[in-house]
C-alpha cells in the first residue's frame, strides 16, 4: 500500500482503485471534538462543526481529484451550458460553490459542509484561546439552530439558555435554513455588543436579548464539596488545550486539602480536542484498558487504550462518579462512556446529547476547505452513541423550574391582562415566597400585590407591572435558585462518599 506522503504512479492516467488509496490514520495533533455540526460562538473564538475533524494531507486530496468519472460529464455539460449562454454573466465561483453546496446537501449530513474565507479560517481557529461572545454551542435541527449546550459562566449560560432549545430568529432575522456558520457569524460580536434570539423551548416561545462578553478561559475548577469534605468535586467546561494539565492540578490540591474521591461533572460540556479526552480519561483507566474507538467505513475500528503516552504516569485511583446531562457531548461522552465501561464508574444526571461521527476536512484551492463524515467514533466496547447518547446508571432530573421559559425583557405586561409571561411570572413569585393561588397568566390583583412585594425587596422600582429591570430580575432569581438547589450533584457526591 502507498503511504500518506507518496504519489500514485502517473495518477492522471491511472484512476485509483481501492486497494491503491493510503490507509488514513487518525492523527491526534490535528483531531478535534465538539458536539453536533457545532460552532462555539464567539469573535476571536472557536471550531466549527461536527465529533471528529482529521485534515487530510494535499498530496493525498491532489491525487484524489485526478480521476473524473463520466458521470461527471453531464455536470460539465451543463456547466458549460450555463457559462456560454445564460442570459446573465454568471462567475465560476458562483456555479462552482453552487455545485459543491448541493452535492452535499444531497447527503442529507448537516455535518458535511462547504467552507470558505472566515468560515474555513472559523472552522481551524484552536478553542484554546479567549474569545467574545456569547459562548454557546450550537447545531442545526429542523431547518433552525439548536443550543448544544451553553459554556458554563458564559453570557449564554447566565442568560439561562438550555441544551436543545431552538434559535428561530437573530435579530428579527429567521434563522430558516441556516448553517451553523451563518449563525455563528451573525451572533458572535465584541464584548458589551448585544444579540436579540427568538427562542423556542418546548411549547413556548420567548425572545432574550444577550449582552457579549468574555467567555472563560479556564476549563477545569475544583473545590471539596460542602456536602462532604472528603469529596472533591471537579468540573470540565470543556476539552481545550490546557485541560489535561489542569485537571492535574486541581486532583492534586483536592487531595492536599483531604478530598479521597471526586465528583467529576460533565454537564454542559459541548465537547472540545479528542487528545484532552484520551488524555484526561486515561488518567482514570489502568494501562491498556479501551478508551474508545474509530471506525472508517469498511474498516476495523482503530483503538485508543490509556497508557503513559497519554496520561505521563499521572493515576486518579480514588473511587469516582461522572454527572452527565442532555448538553454533554462528544469529547465529553467519550470520557463518559470510557470511564463508565471500562472503570464501571457510575454516571449520574441525564441522557447524554449523542454525538458520534467523525469529519475529515480536507484543503481544496484558496481559502476554501471541505469536511465530510468519513467515520464514527465507538464506545470501547463497540457501541454507538449517535443519536442516542449515554444512559446515567443513576437518573437525576433538574427541579422543575429549571426548566421554565425565560421572561420577554422586551414587553411589558401590566395589570388586568393575560399572557404566557404573566404565568410564569406567578410561578417564580411563589418560588420565592408569594402563595399565589392563581397562576394560569391572568395580572389579577394579588399578583400585583406579590410583584410589588418581589420588587421592594429586589429594590428595583415599583411599578407593580411585568417590565424589563422586572422581568431580568424574575428571571435571575430562577438562576440563582438552580446554581443552589443541584440534586444531581447532591447524589453523586451521595454515591462516591459511599464506595471504597
Amino acid at each position: 500500500m502507498a503511504k500518506d506522503n507518496e504519489h500514485p504512479e502517473n495518477p492522471a492516467q491511472v484512476p485509483p482503485t481501492p486497494e491503491e488509496k493510503p490507509v488514513k490514520r487518525y492523527r491526534l495533533r490535528t483531531v478535534i471534538i465538539t458536539g453536533a455540526a457545532a460552532l462555539i460562538i464567539g469573535a476571536g473564538g472557536t471550531v466549527g462543526a461536527g465529533a471528529l475533524y482529521l485534515h487530510q494531507q494535499n498530496a493525498q486530496a491532489d491525487a484524489d481529484v485526478t480521476y473524473v468519472p463520466n458521470s461527471f460529464k453531464d455536470l460539465l455539460k451543463v456547466y458549460s451550458d450555463v457559462k456560454n449562454n445564460y442570459y446573465i454573466k454568471t462567475s465560476d465561483t458562483k456555479l462552482v460553490t453552487g455545485a459543491i453546496n448541493g452535492m452535499l446537501k444531497t447527503l442529507n449530513d448537516p455535518f458535511s459542509q462547504y467552507l470558505q474565507g472566515s468560515d474555513a479560517k472559523e472552522l481551524n481557529t484552536t478553542i484554546s484561546g479567549s474569545f467574545e461572545g456569547i459562548g454557546a454551542e450550537i447545531s442545526q435541527a429542523d431547518g433552525h439552530i439548536q443550543i448544544v449546550s451553553p459554556i458554563k459562566g458564559s453570557p449564554a449560560d447566565k442568560a439561562g439558555l438550555k441544551a436543545k432549545d431552538i434559535i428561530t430568529a437573530i435579530d428579527g432575522k429567521s434563522t430558516q435554513g441556516w448553517s451553523t456558520t451563518k449563525a455563528s457569524s451573525t451572533i458572535r460580536g465584541k464584548k458589551g455588543t448585544s444579540v436579540t434570539l427568538a427562542i423556542k423551548r418546548g411549547s413556548d416561545t420567548f425572545n432574550i436579548t444577550i449582552k457579549r462578553g468574555v467567555v472563560p478561559l479556564t476549563t477545569v475548577t475544583g473545590e471539596l464539596s460542602d456536602q462532604n469534605k472528603k469529596v472533591g468535586v471537579i468540573s470540565i467546561t470543556q476539552f481545550a488545550d490546557n485541560t489535561n494539565k489542569e485537571l492535574k492540578k486541581s486532583i492534586t490540591s483536592l487531595r492536599k486539602q483531604g478530598a479521597k474521591s471526586f465528583v467529576i461533572d460533565l454537564r454542559q460540556n459541548p465537547g472540545g480536542l479528542l487528545p484532552q479526552a484520551l488524555e484526561t480519561a486515561s488518567m482514570f483507566l489502568k494501562d491498556g484498558q479501551r478508551i474508545m474507538q474509530v471506525q472508517q467505513r469498511d474498516s476495523k475500528p482503530e483503538i485508543f487504550t490509556a497508557g503513559k503516552e497519554y496520561d505521563d504516569g499521572f493515576k486518579v485511583t480514588e473511587p469516582v462518579t461522572v454527572l452527565i446531562d442532555s448538553g454533554s457531548a462528544s469529547a465529553s461522552e467519550i470520557f463518559s462512556g470510557a470511564l463508565q465501561e471500562s472503570r464501571r464508574t457510575k454516571l449520574i444526571g441525564e441522557k447524554s446529547f449523542g454525538k458520534g461521527v467523525v469529519q475529515t476536512v480536507s484543503q481544496l484551492s484558496g481559502d476554501s476547505e471541505v469536511k465530510i463524515t468519513t467515520a464514527k467514533w465507538l464506545t470501547q466496547s463497540g457501541g454507538w452513541i449517535q443519536k442516542k447518547g449515554l444512559t446515567p446508571d443513576i437518573k437525576v432530573s433538574y427541579p422543575a423550574y429549571a426548566s421554565w421559559p425565560l421572561l420577554n425583557t422586551k414587553k411589558v405586561n401590566k395589570p388586568g391582562t393575560v399572557a404566557t409571561d404573566i404565568a410564569t411570572a406567578q410561578k417564580i413569585l411563589n418560588l420565592s415566597g408569594a402563595k399565589l393561588t392563581q397562576t394560569a397568566g391572568y395580572f389579577d390583583s394579588a399578583t400585583e400585590t406579590a410583584l410589588k412585594a418581589f420588587q421592594t425587596q429586589q429594590k428595583i422600582t415599583v411599578s407593580g407591572e411585568l417590565d424589563s429591570a422586572t422581568k431580568t430580575a424574575l428571571n435571575n432569581y430562577v438562576y440563582a435558585q438552580a446554581t443552589k438547589s443541584d440534586p444531581m450533584l447532591t447524589k453523586a457526591v451521595e454515591t462516591v462518599a459511599a464506595e471504597k
